[in-house]
């Protein structure tokens, strides 16, 4: 009797807790949208004298970490736009400059961070002239 009611129980935690996982335990889409804070476009200019217009999405653990994040708001802009000053365009070209990019950010921003940490940054639009 006891094995049915700690098989319930582990059952029952696993529904409550684990439930809104995806079968992979990959967050679903819902959660990524739920805990991801947008960062508006931000225009900056480069290194070398060319400007960029970028705008992100950033991807947070849970709902404690994203309402932190949001309130970092200024220190996530202030962080952007110093990386970016530090770059060329040519360290933004192609697939591996962006993921670079977006690496670089998410460790420079976990710094920050005390309520959580940031899972992934995604570059939602670029343009570079």
């Amino acid at each position: 009797m006891s094995v049915v009611i700690i098989a319930l129980a582990v059952g029952l935690y696993y529904f409550f807790m684990k439930g809104t996982e995806s079968a992979n335990g990959k967050p679903t889409a819902d959660e990524v949208v739920e805990n991801s804070v947008e960062i508006p476009e931000v225009t900056t200019n480069l290194l070398n004298g060319d400007y960029i217009r970028i705008s992100f999405m950033i991807q947070t653990d849970g709902k404690k970490a994203k309402k932190e994040l949001e309130k970092r708001n200024f220190q996530v802009e202030n962080v952007i736009i110093k990386k970016l000053s530090g770059l060329e365009a040519k360290d933004l070209e192609g697939t591996e400059g962006k993921v670079k990019l977006e690496n670089d950010l998410k460790e420079s921003l976990n710094e920050y961070m005390e309520e959580g940490k940031i899972i992934q940054v995604y570059i939602t639009s670029t343009i570079i002239q």
